[in-house]
C-alpha cells in the first residue's frame, strides 16, 4: 500500500479514465505507458470497469492500476478482486477505507472539508482526493487545509488541465494531480491512441519542470 502512494507520488499525474469498451483497455495501458504515465484510475462510471482493470493488470503487471467514482464497499470489493492497486471515491467513506485497508489496498477519499480530513486522518490516511477541485477553491483552498493538516497531501482532481497542471504538480502539499484531458472520451472512442501518448508525454513534462525534475 505504502508502495502504491510513493508510486503514485512520483509519477505525479494519473489519468482518470471512462472507458467505455473495456476490450481497449490494453491499447489503452500501452498509450498510457509509452507516455510516460504507467497509471490509471478505471471510473466505475462505465459499465465494466473492472474488467478493464483486469486486462490493463495482466498486460502491463507493474503499472499502478486503481479504480475511481468507488461509491459503496460492493465496488470496492469488486475493484480489488480485480487487481486494482488503489480505490479512490468522490467522498469520505469508512467502510469503503476499512475494506481497502483489510486488503493492503490504498484507499483516496475524496476529502475537501476539515471534518473528511480529520475522519482520514483517524484512519492514518496521509493522501486523500480532492475533488472537484476547480469547484472547492484549487489550491487556494489546499493551501488554506493544509496549514492545520500538514501531513495530508492532496490528489485533487476535476478542472486540471494542461494549462494549470504546472501550478498545481509544483506545490508541495499536492501527491499527484488526477485529469482526464489526455484521456478524453472521444480520443478513447476514437482510439486515437498516438495522442493519448502525446498528450501523456506533455503532461509528464510539465511535472517535472513545475517539480524541478527536468
Amino acid at each position: 500500500m505504502e508502495q502504491t502512494a510513493q508510486k503514485i507520488s512520483e509519477i505525479g499525474i494519473v489519468p482518470v479514465i471512462k472507458l467505455n469498451e473495456p476490450d481497449d483497455s490494453k491499447a489503452l495501458a500501452r498509450a498510457l505507458s509509452e507516455g510516460g504515465i504507467p497509471a490509471a484510475e478505471l471510473t466505475f462510471r462505465a459499465a465494466g470497469a473492472e474488467k478493464a482493470i483486469a486486462a490493463m493488470r495482466e498486460a502491463f503487471a507493474d503499472m499502478v492500476v486503481g479504480a475511481g467514482t468507488v461509491v459503496n464497499a460492493q465496488q470496492a470489493q469488486r475493484a480489488i478482486e480485480a487487481g486494482a492497486r488503489f480505490v479512490v471515491s468522490p467522498g469520505f467513506d469508512a467502510e469503503i477505507v476499512e475494506l481497502c485497508l483489510r486488503q493492503n489496498v490504498l484507499p483516496l477519499p475524496g476529502c475537501v472539508t476539515p471534518t473528511e480530513i480529520m475522519q482520514a486522518l483517524k484512519w492514518n490516511l496521509h493522501i486523500v482526493k480532492f475533488f472537484p477541485a476547480a469547484q472547492f477553491g484549487g489550491l487556494v483552498t489546499i493551501r488554506a487545509l493544509a496549514a492545520p493538516f500538514a501531513s495530508v497531501k492532496f490528489m485533487p482532481t476535476g478542472g486540471i488541465s494542461l494549462e494549470n497542471l504546472a501550478e498545481f504538480a509544483a506545490d508541495r502539499r499536492v501527491a499527484a494531480c488526477g485529469g482526464s484531458f489526455m484521456v478524453a472520451e472521444k480520443l478513447l472512442d476514437a482510439r486515437q491512441w498516438d495522442e493519448v501518448t502525446r498528450l501523456c508525454a506533455e503532461a509528464v513534462r510539465i511535472v517535472k519542470n513545475a517539480r524541478g525534475q527536468a
